[in-house]
């Protein structure tokens, strides 16, 4: 496969941390196979394998936008001066084990375990007013009353960040989310755009002031570890977003395929730690909210018994997905999608693996549990509205927009 142009302009190029990611309004049809142009590898070994490589198989391409941005939307970025070095997630030079032993710092396993009194008190919080709003209205839709807010809280306090804002973090995530990761057409790139851009302004804001506050946070110590302003906005950009929306989707599919019944764990099996962690298992190893990652090759190499060429894009499956579900080999496809074939992978590669691997894996999992496991306690006899939902669907995340419920 031919080398593919850059999809953006250098200075644009995303960075961030390591994997998480999800939305776009208008993007709720699965893509079709035209906008899959990669080499899509499904095989778990052979996942594991490209991941395990990364020399060969460079993380380069990881958050690069995969609808190239037009002029207009550039040019707004340009105006805040929106710079997205390589910092983590897509970082191939030495310089990423040491940012990561920074970022790693505020996920170990001590601290995320010391967090779990508190995500309890915030997810029963908004589990009792989700009861409450059901009992006053009739119906509630589950994203935003129990999903959306706990992990942005979450990750905030546990970063040593300003609990502010959340309503509007959580637009510019899924917005920025649909513009590195969707199909834009050029009007709604202005959008996103737009509101990428007053992300930037704020998250630059927000660097500026935590490097003066009192205590330890994530930024002040990055800056502390020689990262410049630019490339602690290029690793606080995605983190803020990837720390807690790929969580809400997460637990939305969680509780969507529960009440919809198509799962081996019942909604009332939920109400039980055991049964919530069960089927939030089961999401991650089936339809994960971050189902695909990228590589791309960075020189002539082999590869599941062939050769790959320097510059091959890869598109690596996690877990269950409607992008590659349907790639069919380059020869009998118009899409120019080859597929390196095997067995889906399973939960085991759902938060990547190697260098990169997702630094908030135990978090995320955690949060999905007891929030999960609270909203099927707070509300022991619902149903779904309807048995149907938009979707989020971008290439690499994935998720119900809404999960309405009444009472049975």
């Amino acid at each position: 496969m031919a080398e593919r142009p850059a999809r953006m302009s250098p200075a644009l190029t995303a960075a961030a941390s390591d994997p998480v990611l999800a939305e776009g309004a208008g993007q709720s049809e699965t893509p079709d196979r035209n906008r899959c142009p990669y080499l899509v590898v499904r095989d778990p070994d052979v996942v594991r394998e490209v991941l395990h490589r990364p020399a060969a198989f460079s993380p380069a391409n990881a958050l690069v936008a995969v609808t190239p941005l037009e002029g207009p939307a550039l040019r707004v970025l340009q105006r805040v001066r929106f710079a997205l070095p390589p910092v983590l997630a897509s970082n191939d030079t030495d310089t990423h084990a040491g940012i990561r032993k920074v970022v790693a710092g505020f996920f170990t396993p001590a601290k995320v375990a010391a967090m779990e009194p508190r995500i309890r008190e915030l997810a029963r919080e908004a589990a009792r007013s989700a009861a409450d709003q059901l009992a006053s209205s009739g119906q509630v839709d589950l994203v935003q009353a129990v999903a959306a807010f706990p992990p942005a809280v979450v990750m905030l306090e546990l970063l040593g960040l300003p609990v502010q804002d959340l309503a509007a973090l959580k637009r510019w995530g899924l917005d920025s989310m649909e513009l590195f990761w969707g199909w834009p057409d050029g009007n709604r790139q202005l959008e996103l755009a737009r509101s990428a851009a007053d992300f930037y302004v704020w998250l630059r804001q927000l660097v500026a002031e935590s490097r003066k506050a009192p205590g330890r946070n994530l930024f002040k110590s990055l800056a502390e570890h020689g990262l410049s302003t630019p490339e602690i906005c290029s690793l606080g950009y995605f983190l803020l977003i990837a720390g807690q929306e790929t969580t809400t989707q997460l637990i939305s599919t969680t509780l969507f395929r529960l009440l919809q019944g198509s799962t081996p764990v019942g909604w009332k099996d939920a109400r039980s730690e055991a049964g919530s962690a069960s089927m939030v298992r089961h999401v991650l190893a089936t339809e994960s909210s971050v189902p695909t990652w990228r590589r791309v090759t960075a020189h002539d190499t082999s590869l599941g018994g062939g050769l790959v060429p320097a510059g091959t894009e890869i598109l690596l499956e996690l877990s269950g997905n409607p992008v590659t579900s349907e790639a069919t080999p380059m020869s009998q496809s118009v899409s120019s999608t080859a597929v390196l074939r095997g067995q889906s992978t399973s939960r085991g590669l759902v938060f990547g693996s190697g260098i990169h691997r997702c630094l908030g894996a135990k978090l995320a999992e955690l949060e999905a549990t007891i929030v999960v496991q609270e909203a099927a306690t707070a509300l022991p006899e619902v149903q779904l509205q309807e048995c149907q939902t938009d979707w989020i669907r971008l290439l690499s995340f994935q998720a119900p927009r809404t999960v309405t419920i009444r009472s049975r």
